[in-house]
């Protein structure tokens, strides 16, 4: 059972036309890409709630109290915060500070990643609470959609080219510096570019009817 070993922290943006999945706009259009990114967001409280590891966070920008925010709050029954910082690195370091003052793990992900399973934030759990200061999961474009860790350090997040292809590479060479035990978890993907929908599409038909309706439009 990992139940109770780690908060889990959902980092989201609030799915406002023309201001989420800009990359996706030329193949599903400003509302489409707002509606895939609200249809996302969801799915990664399902599957943190699912997994069953701790509390489950919602931490929204540019306002925690947006009514898709607010909503996903009194359907999943979870608690609803602001994401503080001047850019993501700054956010995330605020966050998983914040949450390290009431839990002893935190495991913090992103909405992007419809590669994400309940057995992933688990590993993660059982990883850190087995000694592991930081677990980490790589994505294929270079990134990380998730991170968990028992300490924290600024150094982990500052001077970051978020975005870039070298996110997960800078992270795990400061975690070295940092001489903290860490672990890997698997590779997954994230839905950033219009190439990725045809994949999400593929995966949605066989393994998930709610992702399915999302990316309906890119037909």
């Amino acid at each position: 059972m990992t139940r109770g070993l780690a908060a889990v922290i959902v980092f989201a943006r609030a799915p406002r036309p023309g201001r989420v999945k800009t990359r996706l706009v030329p193949r599903l259009g400003e509302w489409g890409a707002a509606r895939l990114q609200a249809r996302l967001t969801r799915r990664t409280l399902r599957i943190a709630q699912a997994a069953r590891c701790g509390p489950v966070e919602l931490h929204g920008v540019p306002r925690a109290r947006h009514a898709f925010f607010l909503q996903c709050a009194r359907e999943s029954n979870i608690a609803l915060r602001a994401q503080r910082g001047h850019d993501l690195g700054a956010r995330m370091f605020n966050a998983l500070v914040k949450g390290l003052r009431r839990h002893r793990a935190v495991i913090l992900v992103g909405t992007d990643c419809p590669a994400l399973r309940p057995g992933d934030l688990r590993r993660a759990a059982r990883s850190l609470a087995g000694g592991c200061a930081a677990v980490i999961a790589p994505a294929e474009d270079g990134g990380y959609p998730l991170i968990g860790l028992r300490r924290v350090s600024p150094r982990l997040f500052e001077g970051i080219a978020w975005g870039g292809a070298e996110v997960f590479t800078h992270t795990t060479e400061r975690l070295e510096r940092l001489g903290w035990r860490w672990r890997a978890l698997r590779t997954l993907w994230d839905v950033d570019r219009p190439d990725d929908l045809a994949r999400l599409r593929a995966q949605a038909l066989h393994r998930s009817p709610t992702c399915a309706a999302a990316t309906a439009r890119a037909r």
